[in-house]
């Protein structure tokens, strides 16, 4: 698993899809991530486990990140308890209130733009329904066509931060991609400082690991 530091937190999701039960929990050790019941978390990094709730719980992973298929919010919520990160993916507005009412921490709202990594299987949803979807009190990662060029239009629209896979997999230099998202982010506003997401491609993540 890698991950780009830029002198801010690093939240690291971990998107394995073709590891299973151990091999998965044994990865999440790999990436140096240690977590000892009782003993209060510390460092700057935060690792969520996608879509594996059972997986989370059994490496004592700081929260799980939940897909369409995947246990409702609230029942993940009963099992990891309050503090935990449980996010959700949401593909309309509507999505998204629901997943405020049953107690998710936040939500990847997509395609807001075409996707850069793959080819797009739905319309894109626009600034408009961005703007809905941040109304329903829920911070809102805006995924989809994110480049640096569009976080300030993105952040205007409501969003809390951007959720990135294409704009850095796909550059030359996906370190200074990666540097040029976080420098849109901070200069349209300090407070998005910590809502950076880098979303890494599951055949990235598992050659690397």
């Amino acid at each position: 698993m890698a991950s780009y530091r830029i002198n801010k937190s690093v939240d690291v999701q971990l998107n394995l899809y073709n590891l299973f039960d151990k091999a998965y929990v044994a990865a999440i050790n790999k990436s140096g991530y240690r977590y000892f019941p009782g003993i209060p978390r510390s460092g700057r990094v935060t690792v969520t486990v996608n879509r594996r709730l059972d997986v989370a719980l059994a490496a004592g992973a700081d929260g799980v990140h939940l897909g369409f298929d995947a246990v409702a919010p609230r029942d993940a919520r009963a099992l990891l308890g309050p503090g935990a990160p449980i996010g959700v993916s949401a593909h309309a507005p509507e999505e998204v209130a629901s997943a405020a009412r049953e107690g998710a921490t936040y939500a990847f709202l997509a395609p807001v733009f075409a996707p850069l990594s793959k080819a797009a299987t739905r319309p894109a949803l626009g600034g408009e329904a961005l703007r809905e979807a941040a109304r329903a009190g829920l911070p809102v990662l805006a995924q989809g066509g994110v480049e640096a060029s569009n976080v300030a239009a993105l952040l205007r629209a409501g969003a809390a931060g951007v959720a990135v896979t294409g704009a850095i997999l796909l550059a030359e230099d996906p370190f200074a991609a990666t540097a040029a998202l976080r420098h849109a982010l901070d200069a349209f506003d300090s407070r998005a400082a910590g809502a950076f997401s880098i979303r890494m491609a599951s055949r990235i993540a598992t050659e690397v690991v």
